[in-house]
């Protein structure tokens, strides 16, 4: 049998032909497929990564080789799929995730499986590794996804960060307490509260769920190992009626990186209070603006973040005949209403999307209270997304924000006076990634 000299190595040609030489196809493979033992393969994923499935119950000595053609490995990665078999002695698919690499494997035994050999190293190939966390409520949806739903205070605690080949980032939602409704402080009407405010990434870590236009383009965060603390702002109580009352915000809440600002307090009509403790508020979205002077409604996306986390609450109305209504809360996806002579503005609508695996529509501002001195006016209504509705002359309390929503309350009205606005909703922190 022949040699082949190799510097001070003798290699015996048999043997070597034995553990491996393959007959590279040149037809270039653009989707998934499933090898054969003895050919080596160019995969080009210039448009989309696939998979390279090994050869079902090989034999010892059977060898596949895979090649970047196209130098895209790095964008569009190639899946070496076990098929049964372990590689590198690991139950799991591998991933060529470096441009231009070129890998041979062969199957040794049921131990090891396929070794990488020959021209290229085992750390050429990647292991995908995946987030393991623990914290808040978790729930398994599309199969391959986790989610932490947080609604109140708690830790996402991250134990494997994971890889690139694998998951290494989180999608999130998340949406601060909404402002309280404003009171009646003397036969008059309250401004809605605003929705807190709300922010999402685009899905793009964890897919298979729709997210609000406010989640476009916005990036996954990514995560280490490490406890991130969990704030879940709650929705704000009504202020008394008193001659001290105030506007009241909702509180905010926070992940990592990512705050949403508590929603602005509807604004509250007491003459004798003075004028800064009685308009509207500013937050996440803005509270809806009183009647009575200057009757112009909170600022939303305060503090400023890109996209907005809401919108400006409506301004309040003073007509002719003691006809009087008050702004609706702004809400996510909209301002919330001006008052009329013969209604309290709506609150905004709230936005919607399915990161816990349904769809959802939060964050919505509160409704404004109507009142006139005569047949009562109309009560704006709560925005969709868990605004409350405002109240009505004649025994108007507003309604509360719907709790784990950010909603804002609805604003109330009195004749004779003495109700208060509605609560604003409690807001909600979740997480989600993959898994496996």
């Amino acid at each position: 049998m022949g040699v082949v000299s190799c510097g001070t190595t003798m290699l015996d040609q048999g043997v070597f032909e034995n553990i491996g030489a393959v007959t590279w196809d040149t037809t270039v493979k653009t989707s998934g497929f499933t090898a054969v033992s003895g050919n080596g393969y160019f995969c080009n994923t210039t448009s989309a990564a696939f998979t390279v499935t090994l050869p079902a119950s090989p034999s010892a000595g059977d060898i596949v080789g895979i090649k970047d053609y196209a130098n895209t490995a790095d964008t569009n990665n190639i899946t070496i799929g076990r098929n049964g078999s372990n590689i590198q002695g690991e139950a799991i698919n591998f991933v060529i995730n470096t441009e231009g690499r070129s890998v041979i494997l062969v199957y040794v035994d049921g131990t090891k499986g396929w070794l990488v050999t020959s021209a290229s190293q085992a750390s050429n190939i990647s292991s995908p590794q995946f987030i393991t966390a623990t914290g808040g409520t978790i729930a398994i949806v599309c199969t391959d996804y986790k989610i932490h739903t947080f609604t109140g205070p708690g830790t996402f605690c991250v134990s494997n960060a994971g890889n690139a080949c694998g998951s290494n980032t989180v999608d999130y939602m998340v949406i601060a307490g909404g402002g309280a409704g404003g009171s009646d402080g003397g036969s008059t009407s309250g401004g809605g509260g605003g929705a807190g405010g709300y922010r999402e990434s685009s899905g793009a870590a964890s897919g298979c769920y729709s997210t609000s236009p406010l989640g476009s383009c916005v990036s996954a965060l990514p995560v280490t190992v490490t406890g991130y603390p969990i704030a879940v702002g709650g929705g704000a109580p009504a202020s008394p009626k008193t001659g001290t009352c105030l506007n009241s915000p909702g509180t905010d809440s926070s992940f990592s990186t990512i705050i949403s600002a508590g929603g602005g307090g509807g604004g509250n009509n007491t003459p004798a209070i003075p004028v800064p403790t009685r308009l509207a508020g500013a937050g996440g979205s803005g509270g809806g603006a009183p009647y009575y002077g200057p009757a112009v409604g909170g600022a939303g996306n305060t503090p400023p973040v890109s996209p907005p986390q809401g919108n400006n609450g409506g301004n309040g109305q003073t007509g002719p005949g003691g006809a009087y209504g008050s702004g609706g809360g702004g809400g996510a996806s909209a301002v919330g209403a001006n008052g009329t002579t013969s209604a309290g503005g709506d609150g905004g609508n709230g936005v919607a999307n399915s990161i816990t695996g349904s769809s959802v529509t939060r964050a919505g501002g509160g409704g404004g209270a109507g009142w006139i001195s005569g047949p009562p006016t109309s009560a704006g209504a709560g925005g969709s997304g868990g605004g409350g509705d405002g109240g009505v002359d004649g025994g108007g309390a507003g309604n509360a924000g719907t709790v784990n929503t950010g909603g804002g309350g609805g604003g109330a009205a009195g004749n004779p006076s003495g109700f208060l606005g509605g609560n604003g909703g409690s807001g909600i922190v979740v997480i989600r990634y993959k898994f496996q």
